[in-house]
């Protein structure tokens, strides 16, 4: 089944809050690569997401990371500097 939303068939996967962003980021840190279970620790941190949605979320972030730094997305355009 594929889709051009990494997210469109795991609807809970989508909409994660800003708390859970953060709790998120935090077990990231907490529980690297060699940690047993590391999913699931993750997930028991964040609340309210399974140990798939969690790794979801870390696989759609390392794909958007990757997307940046190869320059697929376009630098914003900010207005000029001027202080009046």
């Amino acid at each position: 089944m594929a889709s051009n939303s990494p997210t469109s068939s795991h609807s809970s996967s989508s909409s994660w809050t800003a708390k859970q962003n953060k709790m998120f980021e935090k077990a990231l840190a907490k529980y690297d690569q060699d940690t047993p279970d590391r999913w699931h620790n993750i997930a028991k941190a964040v609340g309210g997401k399974s140990a798939e949605e969690v790794k979801l979320h870390y696989e759609i972030l390392v794909r958007d990371l990757k997307d940046i730094e190869s320059d697929r997305y376009p630098y914003p355009s900010y207005p000029s500097g001027s202080s009046d």
